[in-house]
Order: structure tokens, then sequence, then C-alpha cells
């Protein structure tokens, strides 16, 4: 299940796209998961790619297919955040069907924000709780890894997915209580309200006598990953003004529709960028100097925030934890996006006259954040070529979703 650290001994769980140990070997790039490999001092910093986002091989695989055959195909394929797809192909389906004249078959109904909360939440919980004790094996953490999810309500796994807006709320509500009475020992709330600031949450990592594991692995990483500090570049394309939004939105989609390869190397606006739970729109007026520590902790601080929402005030004019939308972009074409754990996920459709899929893109955070360009490749770079925990510190922070070895 970790994409940096050392090898896990239980069986893969996570299918054809699932994450793998980092490895120190180096394995040819022709499988559809793909594979990065980070090489400090030399440039690029990165190579590597993911064969099955590339020369329309998804579109070939998911032509033809209709409505919510999509979405399993794609959770199939994508299967560590299988609801952020599902979740993208519905709202672009929708969009795609609403606007013809004869839709083939209904629109598909999309789903509740409050299902992608709950959703993300989990793929933070089991991120921390599998992959972070790889990344620092060092501490000997996997044999009491578990431990501190000792009556946790989430499971790591969701293998009956909630579909009911209410048995969600439920379930956030009764993480948010397993978080204040075993992991927080206070109100979330109050927590939250000091702990968004970094230095005050590096001190509570340090302070905790009975150090939770996520404490733990955020207090062991920070003296390393607060020093190193590549350039943040945010992907931008959402905004608070709805015409700069669409604008952004209609040029990624356009590059989509033109480049079969765009998925691979994304750029915006001439640029790589970066996208992760760090680069949320209701972050980007905050002013935070971010390291490869800040990105770790935004997930961790993002599953406090999940699980603190209150229903009754969610959507009543306050910023939305994750936004999610779509946009028609031509006949039988459409554009969906959503915030998900590792970052923004977008998807580009075109359908056929008889409404089922004629070509598909999925343009994930991996490849903005693994870009060969890009700002982690930049800071890989720069290090020295033996500066192997570095390397790995920075690859953990961006957290790639398929084998990154170094």
């Amino acid at each position: 299940m970790s994409a940096v650290g050392t090898a896990d001994p239980r069986p893969s769980q996570a299918g054809a796209m699932g994450k793998l140990p980092c490895m120190q070997t180096t394995n040819s790039w022709d499988t559809l998961s793909g594979q990065y490999q980070l090489q400090p001092g030399n440039w690029p910093g990165i190579v590597g790619q993911r064969p099955v986002l590339g020369a329309g091989r998804l579109g070939r695989l998911l032509q033809g297919q209709r409505g919510e055959q999509v979405g399993r195909t794609l959770s199939s394929v994508f299967t560590l955040c299988a609801h952020a797809h599902r979740h993208c192909a519905a709202l672009a389906l929708g969009a795609a069907q609403a606007a013809q004249a004869e839709p083939a078959q209904p629109a598909p109904v999309q789903p509740a924000p409050v299902l992608l909360y709950l959703e993300t939440a989990r793929d933070h919980l089991r991120s921390i709780a599998l992959d972070w004790p790889q990344r620092l094996p060092e501490l000997g953490l996997a044999a009491q890894r578990m431990d501190w999810l000792r009556g946790c309500p989430l499971a790591l796994a969701g293998t009956h997915p909630v579909t009911d807006d209410d048995a969600a709320w439920q379930a956030l509500g009764a993480l948010r209580n397993w978080l204040e009475t075993s992991v927080l020992k206070q109100d979330a709330l109050s927590w939250l309200q000091g702990c968004r600031v970094a230095d005050v949450l590096a001190q509570w990592c340090q302070a905790q006598a009975d150090r939770p594991l996520p404490a733990r692995c955020l207090s062991e990483w920070h003296p390393l990953a607060h020093t190193l500090r590549p350039p943040l570049r945010a992907l931008d394309v959402l905004s608070d003004d709805a015409m700069r939004q669409e604008a952004g939105l209609h040029q990624i989609g356009h590059a989509l529709a033109q480049g079969a390869d765009f998925a691979q190397h994304p750029i915006w606006l001439g640029k790589p960028a970066e996208t992760g739970a760090w680069t949320r729109l209701r972050h980007r007026q905050q002013q935070t100097a971010h390291s490869a520590w800040t990105r770790m902790s935004a997930r961790w601080l993002e599953l406090v925030e999940l699980a603190s929402v209150d229903p009754g005030l969610a959507g009543q004019g306050r910023a939305t934890l994750l936004a999610s939308g779509a946009l028609h972009l031509a006949d039988g074409q459409a554009l969906a996006w959503c915030e998900m754990a590792r970052g923004l996920l977008l998807h580009w459709v075109q359908l056929d006259a008889e409404g089922a899929v004629h070509d598909y893109r999925v343009l994930a955070p991996t490849e903005w954040n693994f870009h060969p360009e890009g700002a982690l490749a930049c800071a890989v770079a720069a290090l020295p070529a033996d500066a192997l925990s570095a390397a790995r510190t920075l690859a953990a922070a961006y957290d790639p979703c398929v084998l990154c070895t170094v």
C-alpha cells in the first residue's frame, strides 16, 4: 500500500493502480500502473510515468461504456481513490448527457458532498495508518502501528461504501468523537484553532506523552522535513470568481481534448503546478511558508477538519471543504473535478451520438506533483547525490499513488 518506505510483507490489496512499497530497485516502465524514480543530484530529478493515462489507453478501455459501468471500471483501475473517481465520473457523464438533445439514458445521480467528505477522511486515515509507518522504518513502528486505531469507528477499507447521507454524517460524527476521546484528548474545533499554525502543531506532536502514531510520525519527520522547502506554485484553477474558474477549466479541458498525453505531463499557465490538501480553494488566502512537513501535516489536519464539519452548517455560505463540479465543454463533452485526498482530480469525457463513451481521460494529482520539471523534481535534483533520506522525505510529502523508487 505504501509508495515510499520499505517493502511491505503483506499481500497487496490495492489492485491494478495500488500503491506499492518503495524498494531500492529499478523496474521497467511498461506496466499499466507505472512508477516514478527519484534521482537526487541528477537532472531530471524524476523519471517515470503511468502508461494507463497516456496514448489513449484509458479511452479505449472505456469506449462504448455507459452510466454506472464507467464508474465501476474506473474504480477497478484506480483503486486507492475509487470513490473520488466514481464521483467525478458521475459528474462528467451527467454534464455531458444533460446537453444532448435526446440522452440515451437518464443522467447519473450526482453523489452528495458528505459522501466525498467521508471517503476522503477514510483515505487520509488509511494512508496515515498504513503508509506513514513504512516511510519511517527506522522507528520500528510496524508491530504497534495499528494500536492507536483501537476503537476507531471508520474501517480503513470501505468494503461496503456508505451511500446514504444520514449514515455518512453519523459516521463522521462517530469519527470525531473517537478522535477527541482517543487521540486529540480535547475538543476537535479547539484543537484545530491552535494547531493550524505549523509551529503549534509541531509542539503538540512533540508533547504527546503516549505519542499516538500520527504525532509520532510527524514529530520524527519534522527536523528534516521542515528544512526542505520546494517553492509552491499551486494549481489554482478553482476560484471563487466563477468566470475565472470557468475560463481555467475550459483551458484544461481543451488541453486534455487536444493532447492524449497531456494527462501524463500537465502544465498550468505554461508551467508545472502542484496540488494537495495544502492547496485547497479554502486555503488560498492563507499566507503559509510551506515545507515538506507542512505538506505532510496538511493531511492530518484535514482528517480532523472533515470529521468536525457540522451538518447543520454545511453549505450555509461557508467555504466548501472539498470542491467538486462539472462543466459542459462541447456537444457530448464535459469536464468534471473534485478535491480528493491527494489533490485535485479531473475527468474529461466525450460521448458518441448514442450517449456512450467515445473517449475518456483522467488527470490525477500524482501527474501534477511528479512532473519532471515541477517543484519536487527540481528539489530532488538540487540534493546531493547521496541524500536518500531527504529524497524519500520529499516523496512522502507529495504522496505518489504508484510505486516510487529512489
